[in-house]
């Protein structure tokens, strides 16, 4: 089922009826594909169709809410909403969009929609392929898949917003393992995007075998001081971390490493970071948010210095701003919240930007990080971090060995304070992106 615009209509008008409340719905409909394959058979094929709404209502600055995936339920959504809505205590900052002009974005791709199940399977194929030609050592593979969803969103209001847009998303993965002896590895290989042309589907199988292979007969590390150049794929990992910290939503409940920093230099001044929901096909893209606000870019942070935060409609009423367009929701079942669109670093100057060779040739002594393990246990609100890290050893600017066990930990604010430069490539890992970022002067633990 796709989103439907009168029955949005019916809603609203209904709940118009009970009293002077004001209404949102938001609906979504997507349909998606996902098949798995190995030894160059198919594995698995499973399909998924979804399709919810939700209604917010506002009544004397008493929210009211409610959901369900059912069209046949509409008048029991109202009900509901509404009698919770007297229940609830009075929240001043609560509001709804106005309409707005949005801008055009491309978030839909014709040529993922026309993907057969056996042209998605030839992807998924064909990632599996790479690998096992990529070198004889590449001896078993975990899983091979391709994905693609359709999508739907839909945004209206009682004040006059009516938005709508279609997304498509494609995706390809694989995890490998090359055995040389006695020693094993594994590898990785990820791409995702809203557009059929941005994905190479082979080079994800190539990537993720020449990980494996390059890790094979991996020693020990050195301890000391030393330089760490961090790949684009371990790098949107820190990112993660940061993104909390922009949000308004964390700031005002003071859980973030920024509260109270605006207009600080708190990173290296080598740095930019930016959110950008217009970004032609990238998996965070859209026109509009959660809430029916137009996307636009916000730099978040100019040459080291915080100069913005992200905000929804209430978090921005409670600061008297106005809403950067960063509702989002977890799904039907959620109010709006604040999060990222596509959060990534860009160099505040094209001086910082290096070829990779160049930013190995730089490097005195330290480790590329290929694999970070354990960022999951790093505290968002402090910024304090302990991580695993698997690598390639550097010394005198030449790659001489890999290396395991490994071990970096600090603070995320000091160590995106020591970037000496970036890579001449960002890549996006879902809506996180970043390129390969060199930092000096790094505590390694062997």
């Amino acid at each position: 089922m796709k989103t439907d615009q009168s029955f949005a209509e019916d809603i609203i008008k209904e709940v118009r009826k009970r009293g002077d409340f004001s209404a949102e719905v938001y609906m979504s409909a997507s349909s998606s594909t996902s098949i798995d394959v190995k030894g160059q058979e198919i594995e698995a094929l499973e399909r998924a169709d979804e399709f919810g709404y939700s209604l917010r209502v506002i009544g004397k600055d008493r929210i009211g809410f409610s959901y369900s995936t059912d069209p046949d339920r509409w008048q029991d959504v109202i009900e509901t909403a509404i009698t919770n809505a007297a229940f609830t205590d009075e929240d001043p900052y609560s509001g709804m969009a106005e309409p707005e002009t949005v801008p055009s974005v491309i978030t839909h791709d014709p040529g993922v929609s026309e993907l057969t199940d056996d042209s998605l399977l030839e992807k998924a194929l064909e990632i599996e392929k790479a690998a096992l030609d990529h070198d004889r050592r590449i001896r078993k593979v975990r899983k091979a898949s391709a994905s693609k969803t359709e999508s739907e969103v839909l945004v209206m209001t009682s004040t006059g917003v009516s938005l709508r847009y279609s997304g498509t998303a494609l995706s390809g993965q694989i995890m490998v393992v090359a055995e040389d002896g006695e020693d094993s590895q594994m590898g990785w290989g990820y791409e995702s995007s809203r557009l059929l042309s941005d994905i190479d589907f082979p080079a994800i199988g190539s990537i993720a075998a020449e990980r494996a292979i390059q890790l094979l007969g991996a020693g020990k590390a050195e301890t000391g001081r030393g330089d760490i150049l961090i790949e684009s794929h371990v790098a949107t990992e820190f990112l993660s971390i940061l993104a909390s910290a922009f949000s308004s939503e964390n700031i005002q409940k003071g859980k973030s490493l920024l509260a109270g920093r605006r207009d600080e230099k708190v990173f290296s001044e080598r740095l930019n970071l930016i959110d950008d929901p217009t970004l032609e096909g990238r998996p965070g893209s859209r026109p509009f948010d959660g809430e029916g606000i137009p996307s636009r870019r916000i730099r978040l942070v100019s040459e080291g210095v915080v100069s913005n935060f992200l905000y929804n409609i209430r978090t921005a009423k409670r600061e008297g701003l106005r809403s950067t367009g960063n509702a989002v929701r977890a799904g039907i079942e959620s109010l709006p919240g604040v999060g990222i669109s596509n959060f990534f670093i860009e160099p505040a100057s094209g001086d910082y930007r290096l070829s990779r060779e160049a930013l190995i040739g730089s490097m005195k002594r330290g480790i590329i990080v290929t694999e970070a393990m354990g960022m999951h246990t790093a505290n968002p609100i402090s910024g304090d971090f302990s991580v695993g890290i698997t690598g390639l050893w550097v010394e005198g600017g030449r790659i001489v060995r890999p290396v395991k066990e490994a071990a970096i930990s600090g603070n995320i604010q000091d160590i995106f304070r020591k970037i000496a430069a970036f890579g001449d490539r960002t890549k996006f890992y879902g809506r996180t992106g970043s390129p390969d970022i060199l930092f000096e002067d790094i505590d390694i633990s062997g």
